[in-house]
């Protein structure tokens, strides 16, 4: 799963008041680099909580200081506090891209910070199906 995906996704638990954003449980991550495009990167982050980047980042980065068990070499960028069109500079667009799209989830739970549902992340890919009673 990549931060681009974790900045769209919310719990949907039935009673759920503050689904978003989740937090992530990473128990393994990979870097798998990716072609860069200014671009489309450009049109993407209005798209884009960056709040929500910059703590899914955060948690990614724990894990990475905290465990043996990641792929060596993963480096994140720092990256500002905000940013506005007009800082688009290709330098941080770069960081940026690798933040959003280089950097994998592979295995892990993102957890919903109202009701502490766990949603699996398996081969990269988060399981977001409800179960009936939750619906």
């Amino acid at each position: 799963m990549r931060l681009l995906t974790h900045n769209y996704l919310q719990s949907t638990v039935k009673g759920t008041e503050k689904g978003y954003p989740l937090k992530i449980e990473a128990t393994k991550i990979e870097y798998e680099e990716s072609p860069f495009d200014a671009e489309f990167l450009r049109s993407l982050i209005p798209k884009i909580d960056y709040s929500t980047l910059l703590f899914g980042i955060q948690q990614i980065s724990e894990k990475l200081e905290d465990s043996n068990d990641i792929q060596e070499g993963i480096s994140i960028p720092n990256l500002p506090e905000s940013i506005e069109n007009d800082d688009l500079q290709e330098d941080l667009l770069k960081k940026l891209h690798t933040v959003l799209f280089d950097i994998h989830v592979i295995e892990g739970d993102l957890v919903c910070p109202d009701t502490g549902r766990r949603f699996n992340i398996k081969k990269g890919i988060p399981n977001m199906i409800l179960h009936a009673d939750e619906i």
